[in-house]
C-alpha cells in the first residue's frame, strides 16, 4: 500500500489525480497538467514535495564524514547555504544526486529523492563510523512544500518578514510563516524562481493553506507530479531512474564538475572515479529537439543513418516551446549540437536535432 503525505487529505479536497511515486500516493494533476505547467512558468504553482527524504548529519566531525560519503566539497559550503552533489559506491555508480544544506558550523541536511531515500539513509548510516557525529532520518516528520515561479517571491512576501532580497539562490534561513517556524530555501527544480519550505509534517495542511490564500492574488496554483516532470525536463535537469543511475558515473551524466577530487582525504568512490574521469565516455547526455509533434519517450532507441546510437531517457512535448524534447545517452562522435539523429517512436522514424541543455532558460 502506497504511504501518503501529511497532505494527503488535502490534495484529496482539491481533487487529485493520484499516481504510485517511489511508494508514495502523490498527486499528478489537479486539473490540467498543462494549465499547471503553464501557471509556474507565468505566475506560480504549489507542490507537496513530502516524499522526499531530510536526513541531518550533526556533530563535531559532520563536514569530515559527508566529504568522506558524498563526491562534493561539504567542509567548504558555508552556513546558510546549500550544494548541489551526489552519493556513489565505490565503483562510482551514482546511488542518488542530492541538496545538501549547511544549517550550522556542525549540523547540515541532506535531501534524497523519495526512491533511494532508504538506500542513501543506510549508505550515509553506514559510513559515519569512525566519525565524531550523528546521522538522523527525519522523514517521516518532515513535510517539504515548494512554491515555484516568477511570482513566488511576492507570495512569500505576503506571509514572511524573512529577507527574501538577501537570500540567494543555493540558500536557506531560519523564517517564520504566520507563526509556522519553517527551513525557508531558495532552491527548486522548475527552471524558475522559486522557494522549498521544510516544515513539521503536522503543521503542513494548515501551511499549504495559508500559502494558497497568499497566493490567490497572484495567480497561485496547486501542481502535480506531471507538470513538475515537464518543467524539469525543459530546464534540463536530470531525474534518477532515467538521466542517473548505478550504471553511470557523475562524468557520462555531464555533472562531472560536482565530483571534487582537490578535496583532501578519500571519499567512497574516489578510485574509480578518477579512472573513469580519465576515459573516454561512450555515451554522453545530451538534448533533442522533435520536428514535428510526437514526443520520443523514455527507452525509445536513438538513429544515425538507421543505426542504433543511442536512448532516450526523458521525453515530452514542451508545453513553453511547442515542440517535443527529449533527454538521451548517445554515442560521444553524435553528440555536437546541430547533429541531425532521429527516434523510433513506436515503429515510426521521427526526425530529431542534437541541442544544447538546457531547453529553456528564464530571462
Amino acid at each position: 500500500m502506497s504511504k501518503e503525505t501529511s497532505l494527503h487529505g488535502v490534495h484529496k479536497g482539491l481533487g487529485a489525480l493520484f499516481t504510485d511515486f517511489a511508494g508514495w500516493s502523490m498527486p499528478v494533476r489537479y486539473a490540467s497538467e498543462l494549465a499547471e505547467h503553464k501557471a509556474v512558468r507565468e505566475a506560480a504553482g504549489l507542490f507537496d514535495l513530502s516524499h522526499m527524504a531530510e536526513i541531518h548529519v550533526t556533530g563535531k566531525q559532520a563536514a569530515d564524514v559527508l566529504d568522506f560519503a558524498l563526491v562534493g566539497n561539504l567542509t567548504g559550503v558555508k552556513p546558510g547555504r546549500a550544494r548541489y552533489t551526489m552519493i556513489c559506491d565505490a565503483d562510482g555508480g551514482v546511488l542518488d544526486d542530492l541538496v545538501v544544506y549547511r544549517l550550522a558550523d556542525e549540523h547540515y541536511l541532506v535531501v534524497a529523492n523519495a526512491g533511494n531515500a532508504k538506500v542513501v539513509a543506510d549508505a550515509l548510516a553506514e559510513r559515519v563510523a569512525g566519525f565524531d557525529a550523528v546521522v538522523d532520518d527525519r522523514s517521516e516528520t518532515t513535510a517539504l512544500i515548494a512554491v515555484q515561479g516568477p511570482n513566488a517571491a511576492a507570495i512569500l512576501a505576503a506571509v514572511t518578514d524573512a529577507d527574501l532580497a538577501a537570500l540567494k539562490y543555493y540558500a536557506s534561513v531560519p523564517a517564520s510563516v504566520k507563526g509556522h517556524d519553517v527551513l525557508l530555501a531558495r532552491t527548486g527544480y522548475t527552471g524558475e524562481d522559486g522557494f522549498e519550505l521544510f516544515v513539521d509534517a503536522d503543521a503542513a495542511p494548515a501551511l499549504w493553506r495559508l500559502l494558497m490564500e497568499a497566493g490567490e492574488p497572484h495567480g497561485l496554483v496547486a501542481a502535480g507530479l506531471a507538470c513538475r516532470d515537464t518543467l524539469r525536463l525543459e530546464a534540463g535537469m536530470p531525474l534518477y531512474g532515467n538521466e542517473l543511475t548505478l550504471d553511470q558515473s557523475p562524468f557520462e551524466a555531464g555533472l562531472g564538475r560536482v565530483v571534487k577530487f582537490e578535496k583532501p582525504g578519500d571519499f567512497v568512490g574516489r578510485a574509480a572515479l578518477e579512472e573513469r574521469s580519465k576515459e573516454d565516455v561512450q555515451r554522453v547526455r545530451v538534448g533533442l529537439r522533435g520536428a514535428g509533434r510526437r514526443a520520443p519517450r523514455h527507452g525509445y532507441t536513438v538513429l544515425a543513418d538507421g543505426k542504433e546510437i543511442g536512448e532516450v531517457t526523458s521525453g515530452a512535448l514542451s508545453p513553453t516551446l511547442g515542440y517535443p524534447i527529449a533527454m538521451a545517452y548517445v554515442d560521444r562522435a553524435y553528440a555536437e549540437p546541430g547533429t541531425e539523429l532521429s527516434v523510433d517512436i513506436r515503429g515510426r522514424i521521427e526526425p530529431v536535432e542534437v541541442v544544447a541543455l538546457p531547453f529553456y532558460s528564464r530571462a
